[in-house]
């Protein structure tokens, strides 16, 4: 395999930056932008040190980047710092001890509570000395299992505080999910809820976990948040009620001086095997990239009311929800339901309630806001917002129009981003200030990222060929290994460039004509069509360009003449017909759009597609459909079981 990818879609359209945003930006001009960037290529132990110098650290480092046996990173080697110190206690002889560190609503309309600084600060040192109490110490392995309230974010910087290493695990997740991530880690402790909301529901978490702990002997304690207020089992010696504990613990909790390499989290994220990969990320590397990503990516500024949708169980919620913003001194919204509870106008209620003035949400959401239709924005006054983001997979040309002109009003630049569990914080991205955007374009990369397009060789691209994303150099927040399987790190993410030392991202990219990267979505998905390599992510931009299609999954299936056919799995807005007529009128538009070579074989409607629980399509799922045969390995993180079987009955 060459690794050539060829890039057939062709968007011309380009938005330059708001002028009234520049002039306030924290960066705001192309030139600087090149400066910064420039010196954090060439010079990265001078530029990282300066951002570093910016941050509370107990003890300097010796040495900023330690690149001597790659893979193994090391950065501010020999440093001392706390991460839960850095985002709360250096605020406290500020005036921002009184400012709104987060300003939560719950899913049940009404439910609302805001925590100061001064008072996240007191909970987490209480929460701190409770972990203490039961017998956590640095380097234990602690896993939270919660849904999307203030508790959550108490545990984790809690753990941070005192160098427990926590694991989160989303709180959808299954019982045999949960002993799989608690095995994997040795964990001690379990931090969980009673329940927590989902659409009007109690999702019952305490019992998932009792059932998952029945096969983890490790795990000697487990304390329960009070949410739902349902009946629940408690066994005693094991569990503990949240409140009760806090009761009891003292407001005074130093933190913990840690050294810059000591173990933050552990993050776990789907393998290919089906064993899910444990990520693993270190403290002040991590710090670093997440502090100046937020700064100035998000060009985040003192009165701002910032939210990322993010559940926390994922690694946007980590770095974006908690430990970038509140590194910054920022105000973050928390919600904790679905954006359709009890309406389709929940998130824009929200943003209008709160004056949101920076919204990061994912392209996977934004199709569904458009299949809910316009009059759901428009019932809200959004003029708050100054700038839009988005995260999680290539975002759709038509999503990004809908998105700049029905939420950000025509005048809110667009960040979006291009990043990974793995890479700890945004590596390819537009700075809102200064970069012109092109709808579905990443743009550049930030300062210290040094991307490169190869083929399987290692040989650079010419602009227009589509090959394999790889980062040339090493980054701050870049993971250090997975989680008690170095060899492993090894091969998934080093051995194919080993001899040039260079990352592989596992996604397809291409650079345009005026070097703007395009994600070309993974590798994996690549169409290899009569010799043809295709990027599923231009063919389902094609389809989502129609005036009939909300969303589309494209895949291939094995194929006689060909070698591997096209199928498309559509979801159409409302009121448009399944019938034939539709199908093929999708097939021409994509032909005229795209070429003959990217005309789907199959087309499937569909009233929803498999997706993770943080909205990544599982076309691995869609291709077992499209080739009729019946699906194997791990499907703990599927959202919905019944979209899977409801597929399967529409094909018999």
């Amino acid at each position: 395999m060459s690794g050539n990818i060829e890039s057939v879609l062709n968007e011309t359209r380009t938005f330059p930056p708001n002028e009234a945003f520049t002039k306030q930006a924290a960066i705001s001009s192309w030139a600087q932008y090149e400066s910064m960037y420039k010196e954090s290529i060439q010079d990265p132990e001078k530029f990282w040190g300066d951002v570093a110098g910016q941050l509370h650290w107990f003890k300097k480092w010796d040495r900023v980047r330690n690149w001597d046996n790659p893979p193994f990173a090391k950065w501010f080697e020999g440093g001392k710092t706390n991460l839960a110190y850095n985002c709360l206690d250096k605020h406290l002889n500020t005036w921002r001890r009184n400012k709104a560190a987060i300003i939560w609503e719950g899913e049940p309309v009404g439910e609302r509570r805001t925590l100061t600084y001064l008072e996240l600060h007191r909970q987490v040192c209480k929460f701190a000395n409770v972990l203490k109490s039961r017998g956590i110490q640095s380097g234990d392995s602690v896993a939270i299992y919660m849904p999307m309230v203030p508790e959550l974010t108490i545990a984790m910087l809690a753990c941070a505080r005192i160098g427990a290493v926590h694991s989160i695990i989303f709180g959808g997740f299954s019982a045999p999910a949960l002993v799989d991530r608690i095995h994997d880690a040795s964990t001690k402790m379990v931090i969980t809820a009673d329940g927590g909301y989902r659409r009007g529901a109690v999702v019952r978490l305490k019992d998932t976990v009792d059932e998952a702990l029945k096969n983890c002997p490790t795990v000697k304690s487990c304390v329960v948040v009070k949410r739902c207020n349902i009946d629940v089992g408690m066994t005693e010696g094991r569990d503990f009620w949240y409140a009760d504990q806090m009761h009891k613990a003292h407001a005074h909790c130093p933190a913990v001086e840690l050294d810059s390499e000591h173990p933050l989290f552990v993050l776990y994220t789907s393998g290919s095997t089906g064993k899910p990969k444990g990520i693993l990320h270190t403290t002040g590397g991590y710090m670093v990239g997440t502090y100046l990503t937020t700064k100035y990516v998000f060009d985040i500024k003192e009165d701002d009311t910032y939210w990322c949708t993010a559940d926390i169980g994922w690694v946007t919620g980590h770095s974006y929800v908690t430990y970038g913003p509140l590194n910054t001194g920022a105000t973050v919204l928390m919600y904790e339901g679905a954006p359709n509870f009890p309406e389709s106008d929940r998130f824009w209620k929200i943003i209008e309630r709160y004056k949101v003035s920076i919204f990061y949400t994912a392209p996977t959401a934004i199709r569904a806001f458009m299949k809910w239709g316009d009059e759901h924005p428009k019932k809200h006054d959004l003029s708050s917002l100054r700038l839009l983001g988005s995260v999680g997979e290539p975002i759709n040309p038509e999503a990004w129009m809908w998105y700049h002109e029905m939420i950000g009003g025509k005048r809110c630049p667009i960040v979006d981003t291009w990043w990974q569990t793995e890479t700890g914080s945004i590596m390819i991205t537009p700075i809102p200030g200064v970069t012109p955007t092109k709808p579905g374009s990443a743009t550049f990369p930030f300062f210290g990222v040094e991307p490169a397009i190869v083929n399987d060789k290692g040989e650079e691209l010419a602009n227009g060929q589509g090959g394999f994303l790889v980062i040339k150099q090493p980054w701050p927040s870049m993971l250090r290994t997975l989680f008690g399987a170095d060899d492993r790190y090894k091969e998934v993410y080093w051995e194919r460039f080993a001899k040039q030392g260079w990352y592989l991202a596992g996604d397809g990219a291409v650079r345009d004509k005026d070097g703007y990267i395009w994600i070309l979505g993974r590798i994996d998905d690549v169409l290899n069509v009569s010799g043809h390599r295709l990027s599923t992510m231009e063919v389902e931009s094609a389809l989502v360009a129609h005036a009939a299609v909300v969303e589309s999954a494209v895949v291939g299936f094995k194929h006689e003449v060909k070698g591997e056919g096209i199928a498309a799995f559509v979801i159409l807005g409302k009121g448009q017909d399944k019938g034939h007529g539709t199908a093929e009128a999708l097939k021409l538009h994509v032909r005229n759009m795209i070429g003959a070579i990217a005309v789907p074989d199959q087309i499937h409607f569909t009233d929803a597609l498999p997706k993770t629980r943080s909205g990544k399509i599982m076309r691995r799922l869609l291709r077992d459909v499209a080739n009729g045969v019946d699906t194997k390995g791990d499907m703990t993180t599927l959202e919905d079981l019944t979209v899977l079987a409801k597929l399967r009955s529409d094909e018999e």
